[in-house]
């Protein structure tokens, strides 16, 4: 036995945090045998005491003090039918559980499991009913595995966190999951769930963490889930939930990050939401619908990104959208919005994308200059998408002092007239678009200095004169699209030079003289468009 009146404090900490140090002769205690003067029958105590040194050292690194989570966890490695990275191969009873890989116990006896994390092993198998029986169980971790079947009833009150996902979970989501009162984070996200939100769901009032998203899950969000009041992460995108969103749900205080889109839910956002730390909110394709709350902006004054793609959202843009000036992504595309085109975006220096496409926005001269006018502030402008609404009058000079961050500008489909200005600045441009407007006159050379661009479309426009021959220098172009114009003159040769190019649209124009010879040279083309022109000579 050691003599604790010599353990030091350091050492009485290990000892009581580690079940398994070896029990030690302290020296004070070996200097007073040794001190004695020693007879046969002091010999053999000494041999005994050694003796049972040996086995005590043997013994307290086998002993399992708790066989109820013992037994637990044997149980769930038996439901696994394969490890191929050997997650488990420690699972054995000659080491205390407390030693198996995933697994950590309590600090004290009697050493309970309190924390069960094996993620991202590729273990397959069922979750056995079990590991309910780990009462002292405080973090389960088996996300990123391929793990079937249903999710076993766990009811722990000391459960604060629950990882599931992306697994092939399948079934509901248990409604002994709701006695989990002290449950802060949730993720059973990315499997093949089933059936409805539990109605219970307001019992889990610790909850701040909820994903679900990408299951197969139906039925409305209940109206209790408005009693969440210290949730601020709610993921239910990529599901089949219906009805409307319950209105208290738009008010939870601490929302952060609210994303419940591509489901199947109707209403509309009340004029009563109040989301004060809410940062992003996305409901992208749904069924909702109706005119946006006046205020949106200065209820969600801390917003960051807004996606409301895909709905029936209707009416102008409301105005105070403005006063959220952390704007860094918004997705209004795919709508039924009206009115001009809003113009108050100098305060949005961060602004990322900016996506109106597929709407009925107009806008004439003055309001497309102030639009590009203000957006010149935008230094971050990645995305401006514009195409499919009814703006008209002619494109300013100052869509050439936008970001030189930009990457994607989409003008088409609206009535846009007059003359290109250059863009050569905006030289970080992949994706040009300005198709089927009614834009006219020539293209600058200005056109070669994008050299980043992967895809240029001015199809369906009335522009003339040559193909300029810088168009040559766009040597990552792989979409060219200059189709149903007016262009004449003859083909450049400097086509050839674009060897990445997968599609060719030049038809509908008026074209003279060769193909040139190095059109052989695009070994990536899939589609090549050269109809309904004057071209003559010999198809190389």
């Amino acid at each position: 036995h050691t003599a604790q009146s010599t353990r030091t404090t350091t050492r009485q900490n290990q000892d009581e945090m580690w079940p398994f140090r070896a029990l030690r002769l302290s020296r004070g205690h070996m200097g007073f045998i040794c001190a004695k003067q020693h007879t046969k029958l002091d010999w053999l105590l000494l041999a005994l005491l050694l003796l049972c040194y040996g086995v005590g050292n043997t013994c307290c690194s086998t002993v399992h003090e708790n066989s109820g989570d013992l037994h637990a966890l044997i149980d769930f490695k038996q439901g696994i039918t394969s490890d191929p990275n050997g997650a488990l191969s420690s699972w054995n009873t000659s080491i205390h559980y407390c030693r198996w890989k995933g697994v950590i116990c309590t600090l004290k006896r009697p050493w309970r499991v309190s924390n069960l994390s094996i993620t991202g092993q590729s273990i397959a198998g069922e979750i056995t009913p079990s590991l309910a029986n780990l009462t002292l169980l405080s973090t389960l971790d088996l996300s990123s595995n391929l793990l079937v079947g249903e999710i076993p009833p766990l009811n722990g009150q000391q459960l604060k966190t629950i990882y599931l996902n992306n697994n092939s979970l399948e079934g509901n989501i248990p409604d002994t999951l709701t006695n989990c009162t002290n449950l802060r984070n949730l993720d059973l996200s990315t499997n093949d769930l089933s059936g409805v939100i539990p109605v219970k769901i307001d019992s889990l009032s610790n909850l701040e963490f909820f994903y679900i998203f990408s299951n197969n899950l139906t039925g409305s969000i209940p109206s209790t889930f408005s009693n969440l009041t210290l949730l601020s992460y709610a993921q239910l995108t990529t599901n089949q939930l219906e009805g409307n969103i319950p209105e208290g749900l738009w008010q939870l205080p601490n929302m952060v990050d609210l994303q419940l889109g591509m489901n199947r839910l109707t209403g509309e956002i009340p004029q009563s939401i109040n989301m004060s730390s809410l940062q992003i909110l996305s409901v992208e394709f749904n069924k909702l619908g109706k005119a946006l709350p006046s205020n949106i902006g200065i209820a969600l004054p801390s917003l960051q990104n807004i996606s409301l793609a895909g709905n029936s959202f209707e009416g102008q843009i409301p105005a105070s959208l403005g006063n959220a000036s952390g704007l860094i992504f918004i997705d209004l595309s795919a709508n039924s919005f009206t009115g001009q085109v809003p113009t108050d975006w100098g305060k949005h220096f961060g602004l990322t994308i900016l996506n109106f496409e597929k709407n009925m926005l107009e806008g004439g001269d003055i309001q497309i200059w102030e639009f590009f006018h203000a957006l010149r502030n935008c230094t971050s402008l990645k995305t401006l998408a514009l195409a499919q609404n009814r703006l008209s009058g002619v494109i300013p000079n100052s869509i050439g002092n936008l970001s030189t961050t930009l990457e994607q500008l989409s003008l088409s489909l609206n009535s846009l007239s007059g003359s290109v200005p250059p863009m050569g600045n905006l030289h970080s441009l992949i994706r040009l678009a300005l198709s089927e407007n009614n834009l006219g006159g020539s293209i600058g050379e200005w056109i070669g200095k994008l050299q980043k661009l992967d895809g240029l479309s001015l199809l369906g426009n009335k522009f003339t004169g040559p193909i300029p021959s810088s168009i040559g220098n766009l040597t990552r172009l792989s979409l060219l699209f200059l189709d149903r114009n007016e262009f004449e003159g003859s083909m450049p040769s400097s086509i050839g030079n674009l060897s990445y190019l997968s599609i060719l649209k030049l038809s509908y124009n008026n074209l003279q003289g060769n193909i040139p010879t190095g059109i052989s040279n695009l070994k990536q083309l899939m589609q090549l468009h050269l109809s309904s022109n004057k071209l003559t000579g010999k198809i190389p």
